[in-house]
């Protein structure tokens, strides 16, 4: 009879047209709900119609090995910190002379004769460096004992490295297995013995650790510790805290940094090696010279 003939299964409602139906656009839901719009000099625009939107959203993603939830947690954490921080004004802001001369520079290498050109068209010809000098602290009272100061001038140097990545005029999206926008990471140690007895080294590391493996995420290419002393056991404990294993797998510590050029065989700009410095085996001009850091005064 009729009667008995079983209904038919209700068909499953299509998504509405302003209901997140992807994971990127999850995360842009969670960004256009926040009242900060910006991360690493990338207004947040629609990830499906915005590249560089969509770079920023999938390095969120990416560094959560597709977990959304963690994703959405992490950005969301990345949009209150730059609310309160405001780091591209901390690139506008001069910092003492005293405490921070000659500690941090951003160098820029890119392949080609016309060197804006080319570094321009296909971020994989060319290579953003950051460059930490520890062995050039005058006074750890001075450069780390005030730690909003220290990070300041840590989160300038980085936004400086970031702003050379042209994340705001990038045409090619990226994945989850292609991601050229990235930045090397020089920490030199020289000529240092007295870091891990200090508490307030111990504290600006932690504190810079902390804050650029929760706002910095799939930025950086590969970390090289060079001429290292003792502290690295100090400092591979705390990352380990904070750091994914995938991460702490591109962190590589160096008793030599004259070393350094050798590991650079592999990249799309021809000779990287012979252009960095030369005490760290190039054949280049000085950080002094070649770099730019945040403005002191």
């Amino acid at each position: 009879m009729a009667e008995d003939a079983q209904a038919p299964a209700p068909k499953p409602e299509a998504p509405k047209p302003d209901e997140p139906t992807t994971p990127i656009q999850e995360l842009w839901a969670t960004a256009k709900a926040h009242s900060h719009p910006e991360v690493w000099g990338v207004t947040l625009a629609d990830p499906a119609t915005h590249i560089p939107s969509q770079i920023v959203l999938q390095k969120y993603l990416n560094a959560n090995d597709g977990d959304i939830v963690k994703a959405r947690d992490q950005l969301t954490k990345t949009l209150d910190w730059r609310a309160k921080l405001l780091p591209l004004e901390l690139i506008k802001k001069s910092f003492a002379k005293a405490k921070f001369d000659g500690l941090g520079y951003v160098t820029k290498y890119l392949a080609g004769s016309d060197e804006k050109a080319a570094g321009d068209e296909d971020p994989e010809t060319r290579e953003i460096f950051t460059w930490n000098i520890y062995g050039g602290v005058k006074s750890i009272d001075d450069t780390f004992g005030n730690l909003d100061e220290f990070i300041g001038w840590r989160v300038a140097l980085m936004e400086l490295a970031v702003q050379e990545l042209s994340l705001s005029s990038a045409t090619k999206p990226i994945t989850a297995d292609w991601d050229p926008y990235r930045i090397f990471q020089v920490h030199d140690y020289k000529s240092i013995s007295f870091l891990r007895q200090s508490p307030s080294v111990k504290a600006a590391s932690t504190e810079t650790i902390r804050v650029f493996a929760t706002a910095y995420p799939e930025l950086l290419k590969e970390k090289f510790f060079v001429n290292v002393p003792a502290i690295m056991g100090f400092m591979y404990g705390v990352m380990k805290l904070f750091v994914a294993p995938k991460t702490i797998k591109k962190f590589h510590p160096m008793s030599n940094g004259g070393n350094l050029a050798r590991e650079f065989a592999e990249s799309k700009v021809p000779d990287l090696g012979d252009k960095l410095p030369a005490e760290y085996g190039g054949k280049g001009a000085d950080l002094k010279a070649q770099g730019k850091g945040p403005a002191i005064e």
